[in-house]
Order: C-alpha cells, then structure tokens, then sequence
C-alpha cells in the first residue's frame, strides 16, 4: 500500500466518478507483485462513502472484494488500453530501467444501479504483462 487517504477530487476524477469538483474521495496507490515480482502500480479513486474507514485495510482483502462485502456488485468496466513509457518512479517501484514500457489501462467501474464506484489508472509492467484475445466471425 503507496497510499490510503480521502482527497478531493480533481475536476478530472468528478467528472469520472460523477460527484462535484472538490469531493471528497478515497485514494488508493497499491504495488501489486506476482510471484514475489512487482507487476503494477495501481491507482484508485472511489466515492468517500463507499468503503468506511475501519474497511480500507487492502493488505488483507481485495478492492473488490470489500465493495462486495459492502453490497456493492458491479455491473459494468469499461476500460482503455494503452501504452507509453513509465515514469521514472513507476520504473523504480516495478525494477524496470526509467524510460521503460509500461502497459496502461484506466478503468472506469460501475455498480448495478449505474452509479460510477470506481475509476482506476493502472501501469503494469510490459515485460511481465501479456494479453490474449480471440476473435470470432459473425
């Protein structure tokens, strides 16, 4: 866990989250590893409600899994997919050379009622990070 913390929010995190510029939001940084490996460097931001204080302990359970155990079942991701290079911070967290790819994907979540619960901008690590497609004919 990078960080933990309630912010206000960007006019670029309301207008995803669809709550006022200034709102208070739940900020999550987390290193993710695989195989003792650093893989991601995963950024979060929630509505404030959504997980109360006392819950946020993320070093035990799943994001997801704690907006389950809150009710929350999403219904709906839509996410991009992308590239570029990495920060040199994200380059350090994830033991690449500065400068390197990183695979990014931002991810805008939604519950079933079709209230936004979640937007996340992630940079995975390119070396250790593959995708696999099929594609079928109509």
């Amino acid at each position: 866990m990078l960080a933990n913390e309630v912010l206000q929010c960007t006019d670029e995190v309301a207008a995803v989250l669809a709550v006022r510029p200034g709102s208070n939001v739940l900020y999550l940084r987390r290193l993710r590893f695989t195989h003792d490996e650093p893989l991601a460097v995963m950024e979060n931001y929630l509505p404030e409600d959504l997980i109360p204080l006392g819950e946020r302990d993320l070093t035990r359970h799943g994001l997801y899994q704690l907006m389950r155990s809150r009710g929350v079942h999403i219904r709906v991701a839509k996410q991009r997919i992308g590239a570029r290079s990495g920060t040199d911070e994200e380059c350090t967290l994830l033991g690449e050379r500065h400068g390197s790819p990183v695979i990014t994907i931002d991810r805008a979540t939604h519950d079933d009622s079709g209230r936004a619960v979640e937007w996340g901008r992630h940079a995975y690590r390119s070396s250790q990070y593959s995708y696999e497609v099929t594609l079928v004919a109509h």
